[in-house]
């Protein structure tokens, strides 16, 4: 039998980047709220439950890319933009871990 090797320590959660479904969601929350729109209102439009929007905000559900379609659309984004603004915000943070405000 071979040698078992565990798995390196991994920084704790808050010391991580975050996970890109907990950007998207960050970012289509501000936009969201930017637009001072309610969650009620974006999610009919992209025909989407509410409950299913607010997941996605959260970072809590990972939309599939006709989902971030449908989503980002609703809020006039285009889905380059949405991924031009990630980009900005991720690469933008210091080597400590990204604050999503919540």
């Amino acid at each position: 039998m071979g040698e078992v090797i565990g798995f390196p320590q991994r920084e704790s959660r808050t010391e991580q980047e975050p996970l890109w479904r907990e950007a998207v969601g960050h970012e289509l929350r501000t936009e969201r709220q930017r637009q001072e729109r309610t969650l009620a209102d974006v999610a009919e439009q992209a025909g989407v439950s509410t409950q299913y929007l607010s997941e996605i905000e959260r970072g809590r559900k990972e939309p599939s890319s006709e989902m971030l379609g449908a989503v980002s659309g609703a809020l006039d984004l285009r889905l380059v933009d949405l991924t031009a603004r990630l980009t900005r915000t991720l690469a933008a943070r210091p080597s400590g871990p990204l604050a999503l405000a919540a």
